[in-house]
């Protein structure tokens, strides 16, 4: 059993001036300071605001508007900055350029798509090839009840993060949507650097 450890005169005497300045917090002899009542109550820094607007008895149902927390897919895409020639692009965009090898990762799982992925692009970049497809489909629409929008297509939104992460990141040049002769918002070109 561990011994308690005796206090210096010094702490004792510090002990007993900070108990002298203590009032009881209950019961009918607790004196209430004079100073208290005389203290401006401070400001709070924010005002508290109502979170939902007041609501009267017969008014109509109000659905909260939804908002996208993040920019869409095709956006962050669009927002990219453009990395290869700006001709080649543009062909790319509009499907005028026929991809050189596909990958369909439709009904695979995140765990399975993943190394399919990184095989195929580093066996097509090995190749010399430079715009190949990847398809990963729109996603399942599925309903969705809560406060925090979810986004459809897990692949759809992964892959775009898997193709600038290593290993894939150093061999990849580009990543756009593709045309929808070539599958629309459910593939990706993949524009590959030469080796």
């Amino acid at each position: 059993m561990a011994r308690r450890r005796q206090l210096s005169p010094e702490e004792v005497e510090l002990w007993r001036a900070v108990a002298r300045t203590t009032r009881p917090m209950h019961g009918p002899d607790a004196p209430r300071p004079p100073e208290a009542d005389s203290r401006p109550v401070p400001e709070p820094l924010h005002p508290a605001q109502p979170r939902l607007p007041p609501f009267t008895l017969g008014e109509k149902v109000r659905v909260p508007e939804r908002r996208e927390l993040a920019p869409t897919l095709p956006e962050l895409l669009a927002q990219a900055p453009l990395q290869m020639d700006a001709r080649t692009h543009g062909k790319m965009r509009r499907g005028k350029l026929a991809p050189e090898a596909r990958i369909d990762l439709h009904g695979l799982t995140l765990a399975e798509a993943h190394p399919e992925l990184i095989r195929f692009v580093l066996n097509a970049h090995s190749q010399g090839l430079r715009l190949v497809l990847v398809i990963t489909g729109k996603g399942k629409r599925s309903e969705d009840l809560g406060p925090i929008p979810q986004r459809m297509g897990a692949l759809r939104h992964q892959v775009p993060h898997w193709l600038r992460l290593p290993p894939l990141g150093p061999v990849v040049l580009q990543v756009s949507e593709a045309h929808l002769k070539h599958g629309g918002a459910g593939a990706y070109y993949v524009y590959l650097r030469r080796r």
